[in-house]
């Protein structure tokens, strides 16, 4: 089965938007073991789209198009697959009835021209998901000539059941119809009775080149097996991901290779590894501190309350995560945290700030920032100078004080959100230590 992206707005070829939905949309067909070889954008030109769908389909099984469902005139993605198909657009009174009701629901009177998304293509089928007012489509290709009927974008051979699905470009409508409809419909199709299973590691500490040479070995025996499969994904300051991918007969067995395939690959990586699946840095931590029983708060220069935000997007960061204090111009270290006057880009200077804040917020252990973002260097430290400080007690009692320098590269921004999530995983690293 092989499956193709076509993404449709002139806003996406500006670069108004960024196209983050071919990229999710691909990882889902390759967590689903489904072939892609191919992704698109065209602009909001029929006679362009048209031709970018016919290309598609000459050497897909499916495409998945995303864009074109709106209300507006240049939302023509079901104007042109019904052309491309040969049938006419028809009115589904059912889903201009769904439309109507969005509307009222809301107290507001709905447009003429959201009638247009009740317009659809004859013999295609509504998907069941509709979050918006934009209905997802199924539509079946025909075998034979495409286009004008006369050939003009050539003929499929005989039996292909080719389809095309269109979904809306709105991120979560897009999202809930792939994973309640096209993915579903897709593994039917490829007559696959296998179950296809994914899981990701992620890691912080090892470039991309250096984890595949650890992992050289068995890569080579899985290039052999051809199940599972691993792939890496850069995923910049979220750290490098290691996807392992199974093929099994039943979700036990799935289950069961990927829980032997995550052990085999731990014991080889090491503990850069600090998450899985949708974990992130700071869901560990706040876990972390959460089972030990530990209180945290920040203090924070170069990173300006980073630390902080990333700490308190976690549900439930309230029962461990006392609060944070940026103290950014060297005088709100001294008078508010009690560091001593001089140098503050020094491993001394945040090992005050992290005590300093520990006691003033009342809490267990003190993590602490300093540094030199850049763009010019400050106290004769060079741009990416990050001094950091752990300060305190845990659970048992035992100290948890560390300090040290990272040197990291990068732009003001990079360096800031580097300097996040490095010091994050120090923290980590550090209560791991203390078990």
């Amino acid at each position: 089965m092989r499956v193709e992206v076509v993404a449709i707005g002139t806003e996406l070829l500006l670069g108004q938007i960024v196209d983050t939905n071919s990229s999710w949309i691909g990882q889902q067909l390759a967590a689903a073991g489904l072939n892609s070889h191919y992704q698109t954008k065209v602009g909001d030109n029929p006679a362009r789209i048209q031709a970018v769908l016919a290309q598609a389909l000459d050497r897909s099984d499916a495409v998945i198009c995303c864009g074109g469902l709106g209300p507006t005139q240049d939302d023509l993605t079901r104007d042109v697959i019904a052309d491309l198909l040969g049938v006419e657009l028809e009115l589904d009174e059912a889903i201009a009835d769904r439309i109507r009701l969005m509307f009222t629901s809301r107290g507001r009177t709905m447009p003429e021209n959201n009638l247009r998304q009740a317009m659809v293509p004859a013999g295609s089928r509504i998907m069941d998901q509709q979050p918006g007012t934009a209905p997802g489509l199924v539509c079946p290709v025909p075998d034979g000539p495409l286009g004008n009927g006369e050939g003009e974008y050539g003929s499929a051979e005989a039996g292909t059941d080719r389809v095309i699905y269109a979904v809306p470009g709105v991120p979560y409508e897009m999202k809930e119809m792939v994973n309640g409809t096209v993915i579903p419909d897709l593994v039917a199709r490829s007559g696959r009775p296998s179950v296809i299973r994914s899981r990701v590691l992620r890691t912080w500490g090892a470039s991309e080149s250096g984890l595949a040479e650890t992992l050289a070995g068995r890569i080579e025996e899985l290039d052999e097996l051809g199940n599972p499969t691993i792939a890496f994904l850069a995923s910049g300051v979220e750290g490098l991901k290691v996807r392992m991918t199974v093929s099994a007969s039943g979700e036990s067995e799935a289950l069961d290779m990927l829980d032997k395939e995550e052990a085999l690959l731990r014991q080889l990586i090491g503990p850069i590894v600090f998450a899985v699946d949708d974990d992130n840095m700071e869901t560990v931590v706040i876990r972390a501190l959460g089972e030990r029983g530990l209180s945290l708060a920040v203090a924070e220069s170069v990173t300006g309350g980073y630390i902080a935000g990333r700490l308190c997007a976690v549900p439930g960061a309230s029962k461990v995560f006392r609060g944070g204090v940026v103290a950014y111009h060297p005088e709100v270290k001294t008078s508010v945290l009690g560091v001593a006057e001089g140098p503050v880009v020094t491993e001394e200077a945040a090992l005050a700030m992290a005590e300093g804040v520990r006691q003033r917020l009342g809490a267990d252990i003190g993590l602490a920032t300093t540094g030199v973002a850049g763009p010019d260097e400050a106290e004769g430290r060079p741009v990416g100078t990050v001094c950091y400080a752990i300060a305190g007690l845990d659970a048992a009692g035992r100290s948890t004080d560390a300090v040290g320098t990272l040197q990291l590269p990068g732009d003001r921004e990079r360096i800031r959100q580097f300097s996040t999530i490095s010091i994050l995983d120090l923290l980590r690293r550090r209560l791991a230590d203390t078990d």
